[in-house]
């Protein structure tokens, strides 16, 4: 009951800004000790049903380019899937766990979007294609792996190189975490040996799927209301360094 409140305030606060809050699970469940083979997919599932209306919602306020989105997605989808398919042991899984939600932490920290937009600057951004391709998949691998989402790690790059407005920004990670999510998913189901056992585990956990579907449904109405997003993200941060901490001290210690 604890974690369905949590998640839903959770689903709420990232929904306001187009997240669908896949670090801030994968925290909660990391210290809440869940078995490392079910975590990213409860994460993944939770990103899904909360970016699914965030797409819908930007897209619809002409907040969303797919052509710009698409370079950024077009190698990061494969590259999902194959993060979640790979059979990997625990102590790996808590390492690139761990230094995802260190590295995460430290870039929400530094996320600066009250910044102006040169025009000159978002157009170099856009059509520099190599860098958006390479970058993306290397966050969808790691998305994958983790269930992390990716785009935690996707929006403070596109505020360094001020690619769009803030919204347009917003829209392109929710959709990159929405078919990211999609293609993680996939591969971490296809890996399973035995499906009915890791089944039967995540219905212990269905109270979190409408949690967060709630959660995700408020976030969008508060979007709205332009709410001052810097102290959420500074305690968002400090959880995902107090837990990668955590992380990082048990896989030293894992033989």
């Amino acid at each position: 009951m604890l974690l369905s409140v949590l998640f839903l305030m959770t689903a709420a606060l990232y929904a306001t800004v187009g997240f669908g809050g896949g670090s801030t699970y994968t925290a909660l469940l990391a210290l809440a000790e869940t078995d490392y083979r079910i975590l990213p997919v409860l994460s993944l599932i939770c990103n899904i049903i909360v970016v699914s209306g965030g797409v819908y919602r930007f897209a619809r306020a002409h907040h969303f380019d797919l052509r710009q989105a698409l370079p950024w997605t077009v190698i990061s989808v494969p590259m999902a899937w194959l993060g979640g398919y790979l059979h990997i042991s625990e102590k790996l899984f808590i390492g690139v766990l761990g230094l995802s939600l260190l590295g995460a932490g430290f870039l929400v920290l530094m996320q600066k979007q009250g910044e102006p937009h040169n025009n000159g600057a978002r157009r170099a951004a856009r059509y520099n294609v190599l860098m958006p391709v390479a970058a993306g998949g290397g966050l969808g691998f790691v998305s994958g792996i983790t269930g992390i989402g990716g785009g935690i790690f996707l929006a403070p790059v596109l505020y360094l190189l001020r690619w769009d407005s803030p919204r347009m920004i917003s829209g392109t990670c929710s959709f990159f975490i929405l078919v990211n999510s999609l293609a993680g998913l996939t591969g971490q189901f296809m890996k399973l040996e035995s499906p009915q056992d890791i089944y039967e585990s995540l219905l212990s956990f269905w109270m979190l799927f409408p949690a967060v579907l709630i959660g995700g449904q408020l976030g969008s109405y508060m979007g709205a209301m332009r709410l001052d997003q810097r102290y959420i993200r500074i305690m968002t941060a400090l959880l995902m360094l107090y837990v990668a901490i955590r992380l990082l001290w048990r896989w030293w210690g894992m033989d």
